[in-house]
């Protein structure tokens, strides 16, 4: 094996992803797939999941795709058991599963500000318990959570998610020092703008793009494919060195200020 593909090699290790119906992580579930790993992709709406074009050049048997609500720790732990009767083990987690509402703080509800918390973070939180023990009771694995941009400085008009994210980060940084006697790595992914079609429609106003766009170098929105290399490195022995990393990717606008 070539020295660049002996550092990053994933061929057959078994990737969990959840959300991975969605936009982000269905792209990112397929840049695992081309990389050789087996994949558990979990979703609240499994047949999100089952639409993926990729999946159709996929074997079953490198494959499983299930309903799964992060905040339900009795469908992770099943979700969980279901995995390791099919692969034997879990090597990789990613906490993808998350959402957003663009609600002005005075209209925040209790109702959604407990749901948007109890996705993004609790969520997490749960799937780093219940794969994470298993990982720190074979003493390896990789775990990689989802950040944002909004995390800190907050972002405008994503009061709930801002918060949760802002957690996210301290959670990560949290679980690295924990379980890093373990030889399990806990890092974050910090992307920015990477537009969904319901970001455009509800989120992303002409004037909001404009504001987004004079604020990033790049002076674009980003691709989804364009995360997967972070994925893949923080997955692969080429990261055994990095635990409570948050990596950015955001076209430089976290660098900018005006």
């Amino acid at each position: 094996m070539k020295y660049i593909e002996k550092k990053f090699n994933l061929q057959n290790q078994v990737v969990v992803i959840t959300g991975a119906g969605g936009h982000i992580c269905g792209a990112v579930a397929e840049g695992f797939a081309k990389a050789g790993a087996r994949l558990a992709l979990l979703d609240i709406r499994k047949k999100n999941i089952d639409k993926k074009s990729f999946l159709k050049k996929m074997p079953t048997k490198n494959y499983i795709s299930l309903e799964c609500d992060v905040t339900k720790k009795d469908q992770i732990v099943e979700s969980f058991n279901t995995i390791l009767k099919k692969f034997g083990a879990v090597d990789i987690l990613i906490n993808g599963s998350g959402i957003n509402s663009p609600s002005k703080f005075f209209d925040i509800s209790e109702d959604e500000w407990d749901s948007i918390l109890s996705v993004n973070l609790k969520g997490t939180m749960l799937c780093c318990q219940i794969f994470g023990k298993h990982m720190c009771k074979k003493r390896k694995g990789s775990i990689i959570n989802i950040s944002s941009v909004s995390s800190g400085p907050p972002l405008s008009k994503a009061f709930t998610y801002s918060v949760s994210k802002a957690a996210i980060k301290n959670l990560t940084q949290n679980l690295a020092r924990e379980w890093a006697s373990d030889n399990v790595r806990v890092n974050s992914i910090k992307p920015g703008f990477f537009p969904t079609k319901w970001n455009l429609e509800n989120f992303i106003t002409n004037k909001r793009k404009n504001d987004i766009l004079s604020h990033t170098p790049m002076q674009r929105f980003g691709k989804p494919d364009e995360l997967i290399g972070a994925f893949i490195w923080l997955s692969s022995d080429a990261s055994s060195f990095v635990t409570g990393a948050e990596i950015t990717i955001d076209g430089g606008f976290s660098s900018c200020t005006i």
